[in-house]
This record gives structure tokens, sequence and C-alpha cells, in this order.
């Protein structure tokens, strides 16, 4: 018997509800944060950023801007706007996964491609989902970009945050809980997920606000899996038994080295792959590369490596979705 079978999905929460949560989710984590030593280690050996030889694989990082294709309310599309953002068409919504529209965000040196969609492109956009608090996948200045009633889905503790900022939808949630979005067809459902990560925004506030992947299920059935940031870990099979059918499941490749630093905390290629095969999905997007170099590695090795692991898979090429910061892929009606 599944997990899903012994464990129904739980019924969707009520829009906007105000909560109260505990004051740390330290609990959630499944590795201990790195320490003073192991910072001061990471400073030694001077691998914060990929060595002046591999910058000069820059210019070879795939961008392939586009318009956004013409969809109807029952397909499914994923756009790959870099990092961790993503336009997604499902059920006839239109909605952005950690949008950073930004050029630089704080600490990170600018990014190294251009936004893969303009924003005066987007449709009017319904939902955004957001992992976690991280200045990479939270972004204060896109966000200022949408109108305040755009509906915001949140992990448990960032309602407050948003709200003082003047959004006025805001749905924040747990692991395994779900709210409803009305669409043209029927509502789309969306589950917040666990993930293997952590939450910083300020000196004071570790791990103060949850983190997790979002599952985003459309009428007819339709399903993403958008993982956040994550490493490796239990989570991934739990999410597989209890939500089938998931169509494609967008996964980081990149920001991983050093393993020792970064491995309890993002995915490497071979992790990603053995991540989309434990959550049963029939594709996957590869993401968290190409955009922002956050880590040692060089940055076309991502590609690379995650090509050589999907190829081991004996899986059909053809479900690797290796897009360019720009592209998309569209499944049409079920």
């Amino acid at each position: 018997m599944t997990e899903q079978t012994e464990r129904p999905l739980a019924e969707p929460r009520p829009l906007g509800e105000v909560r109260s949560w505990p004051r740390s989710f330290t609990d959630r984590l499944t590795a201990p944060l790195p320490g003073v030593r192991a910072l001061a280690r990471l400073a030694r050996e001077g691998r914060l950023r990929p060595g002046a030889q591999a910058l000069r694989d820059v210019p070879e990082l795939p961008v392939e801007p586009a318009r956004l294709p013409a969809v109807d309310a029952g397909s499914l599309a994923v756009t790959w706007a870099g990092h961790a953002s993503w336009v997604l068409r499902i059920g006839g919504l239109t909605v952005l996964t950690d949008p950073v529209w930004s050029r630089r965000i704080l600490g990170t040196p600018p990014r190294v491609t251009p936004v893969g969609v303009p924003w005066e492109e987007l449709p009017p956009v319904d939902a955004v989902v957001i992992s976690h608090n991280h200045y990479d996948h939270l972004d204060l200045p896109t966000l200022r970009r949408l109108p305040p009633d755009t509906h915001l889905l949140l992990p448990a503790g960032l309602a407050r945050w948003a709200r003082r900022r003047r959004f006025t939808r805001v749905t924040e949630l747990d692991w395994w809980e779900a709210v409803e979005l009305p669409g043209p067809a029927g509502p789309v459902r969306f589950d917040f997920v666990p993930a293997h990560h952590w939450s910083k925004r300020t000196l004071t506030d570790t791990c103060r606000s949850l983190w997790g992947g979002w599952v985003i299920t459309a009428p007819g059935g339709r399903r993403v899996y958008f993982a956040g940031d994550t490493g490796y870990g239990h989570w991934f099979e739990r999410i597989g038994e209890r939500y089938g059918d998931i169509d494609v499941a967008m996964l980081p490749i990149g920001a991983y080295d050093p393993r020792w630093m970064l491995g309890p905390v993002h995915t490497d290629p071979e992790e990603a792959v053995r991540a989309c095969q434990d959550v049963g999905a029939r594709a996957m997007a590869p993401m968290h590369w190409s955009t922002f170099l956050l880590s040692a590695e060089p940055p076309l090795e991502p590609l690379r490596r995650v090509r050589a692991a999907w190829e081991t898979t004996g899986r059909p090429r053809a479900d690797l979705w290796d897009l360019a910061v720009g592209a998309s892929r569209v499944l049409p009606d079920v």
C-alpha cells in the first residue's frame, strides 16, 4: 500500500488565513548548519567562486530568449527565466516561482546571463510561490513590480514579512498543507512540501521561517514539482509516494562545490537526477545554475554532469528538459 493511500492529501486551507507558528523551525533541519570553523575553512581554501580560468566559459552559457508560447487552459507550459525563476502556465493560471528579475542580489555577484523573459512580456501573474527567504529566492524588488493583490503563497513564518510590505493576498503553509486557487477550468492546487535546506535573511532570524518546495496540480491532472533549494535526502521518496503522476520536476543542479560545505543543502547534478527518479517524475527540468555564480564549480560543469548522469539512467533523452535561459517546453491537454 502506498503512502498516498494511507495518508490522503490534506484538505485545502483557507486563502489568507492568519496563523501562529513556533519561534523557530530548527527542528526541521536534516543536517547541522555550518559553524564558524566551516566558514573559516571555506575562506582559507578560497573556494567561494569559480576560478579565472573557469570564468572563460561564461559566454558559452545557453541563452535563448523567446516569446512565451501560446497555451490553453488544459496545457502545461514551463519557461525558465533563470536561477530558480520559472514562468508556469498551468490550469489557465500564470504562476511565478521564486521570481528574481533583479540584475544583482545582496551579497552575490551580478547575474551572468540575462533574465530569460522580459518583465513587460509577462501575462498577468495570478500567483507567486516562494520556496524560502534567501535573497536569491525571495527578491523584494521583483515582488514590488507586482500588483499588491497578487496571491503570494509562502512558507510558514513569512506572511508577516509580506503583509508589512503591503501585499494583501498572502497565504503561508506548513509542510504537506495545500491551498487552491480558482482557474478557468477549475481549481489549481498548491501543496507545500519538505526540502533539505534552511532559512535566513538577517543576522537574527535563522530558521525563523520554513523552507520547502511546491507540487502544483491542474484540474485536468497535469502536475509539476518545484523543488526550490534542497540537498539530497529522504524527502524525495516521501514526496513521490504522496503525489503520483508528476509530469515534470524542476530540480536544482548548481551551487554544489565544495561538497563538504554545500552537500547538505544543494543537490549536485547526479543527486538531482536521482531525486527525479525518487519522486517518480516523467521529466526533469534543471535549474539553479547558469545565472548567479554562487559557488566554486565551473559555470558549464552542471550541464555536462547532468547530461551524463541522465544518460546512465537509460531514460529517454527527450525527458531531460535541459533548457536554455528563456526557453520553454509545453505539454498539451491531458
